[in-house]
């Protein structure tokens, strides 16, 4: 199927900027209240916990926001989801401002950001496929990764130039205006109708309808071990950088930037490679299978490396091949999955693809505090080549 761009498509091309905003401001956030932990209380373990406060309600809550999700038209559940970003923002500014953000109140205030993330995630999901046809979705799904990784870059960068010239609670008004311009953008898409389904069955009735449809689903599940070894595979490594670079390369912070930069770059790269892709289910699935068996070379020449500049081209290639991978799964879901089910199965990935990595990191850490990252490196690369093969066996018979 020949390539379509998102941006031939008229309600993409006006989603783009609300997209743009929102995204911008939820890593800006992500940023300012790790800041505000530190800066009250010089404590690397409150910053965690203020990190994993916003983190596990995506991993607790995302399929339950799926339902959702399937329920109501997702336009409207955008704006919701937007507004109480703001709301969040504006909260904490004034209470910053007002010199009562305490820790209790931050741990709240970042419990609550968790939630409205976790509800986000899939209604924003669900509501790209509303805006193109079938051969453009792998287009705005790439373009949508590119905007997420440039955000993750530029949000902390802003972020800390935004605390040096004016100050904290500022920042979060920032936010508060970002939201403000993505509302605006997304009211002014028309033509987005609730979607027609059948009688609602009970909402933990839904809930196991959607397991259900995805466990009986033999595409489905193949698409959900992709994940899963893409998340345990390069992911797993990406989010272990500092310990890498210290342990393989006796690394300073300027080393740890420029791998960094490199993985930054490399998401960037593989966003752009896959919104080049057209609707073609067997080509995606060739694509995340080639890119999976990719990050696993990366993994296992870890051993041979020599240099910064070696490690940092490693780098580069496994974040690319480890974004197109995570990027072609979630354009094959959305390519796959029936519309009634379209916002609980897409919540699932989402909770697999933030999950897999968070726990592969805890345990893959825990390894190589024994054997060493090259070791484990290998392991896993080894072990996942196995299952390639093994799955690529099955699918011929």
């Amino acid at each position: 199927m020949a390539h379509c761009s998102a941006f031939t498509q008229p309600r993409y091309r006006q989603y783009f900027p609300a997209s743009c905003f929102s995204t911008l401001a939820g890593w800006l956030m992500r940023f300012l209240f790790g800041w505000k932990a530190w800066e009250l209380t010089h404590s690397a373990l409150w910053v965690g916990v203020l990190a994993g406060a916003m983190l596990l309600p995506t991993i607790a809550f995302s399929p339950f926001f799926g339902i959702v999700s399937d329920r109501i038209n997702p336009r409207n559940g955008l704006l919701v989801t937007i507004f109480m970003y703001g709301l969040v923002a504006s909260i904490t500014g004034i209470a910053g401002t007002l010199n009562l953000l305490s820790l209790p109140l931050l741990t709240a205030l970042s419990i609550a950001l968790g939630v409205v993330m976790s509800a986000h995630t899939p209604i924003r999901l669900a509501l790209v496929p509303r805006l193109v046809k079938r051969q453009a979705l792998p287009s705005a799904i790439g373009y949508n990764s590119v905007i997420f990784n440039i955000s993750r870059v530029a949000g902390p960068a802003i972020g800390a130039w935004l605390i040096t010239v004016v100050s904290v609670p500022y920042a979060f008004f920032l936010v508060t205006g970002l939201c403000i311009a993505s509302i605006a953008v997304i009211a002014s898409i028309k033509g987005i109708a609730k979607k027609d389904r059948e009688k609602s069955l009970g909402f933990f009735s839904e809930l196991r309808a959607g397991f259900a449809y995805a466990a009986q689903h033999p595409v489905i599940r193949l698409i959900f071990a992709f994940v899963l070894l893409n998340g345990f595979l390069g992911r797993t490594l990406l989010e272990l950088l500092p310990a890498l670079s210290g342990q393989l390369l006796n690394g300073t912070a300027d080393t740890l930037a420029t791998l960094s930069a490199a993985a930054g770059a490399g998401a960037i790269a593989g966003g752009l490679l896959v919104s080049r892709q057209g609707g073609s289910d067997k080509v995606l699935f060739r694509l995340v299978a080639i890119n999976l068996v990719l990050s696993s070379l990366c993994l296992l020449s870890i051993q041979w490396l020599s240099g910064p500049r070696e490690f940092t081209a490693l780098v580069f290639i496994l974040s690319l091949a480890t974004s197109v991978s995570g990027i072609g799964s979630q354009a094959l879901t959305q390519l796959t999955v029936e519309e009634a089910y379209r916002g609980r199965i897409i919540s699932l990935w989402a909770m697999l693809a933030v999950g897999s990595p968070a726990i592969g990191a805890v345990a893959v850490g825990a390894m190589a505090q024994t054997w060493g990252f090259a070791v484990i490196c290998a392991a896993i690369a080894l072990v996942t080549l196995a299952l390639l093969g093994i799955l690529r066996l099955i699918l011929r018979k």
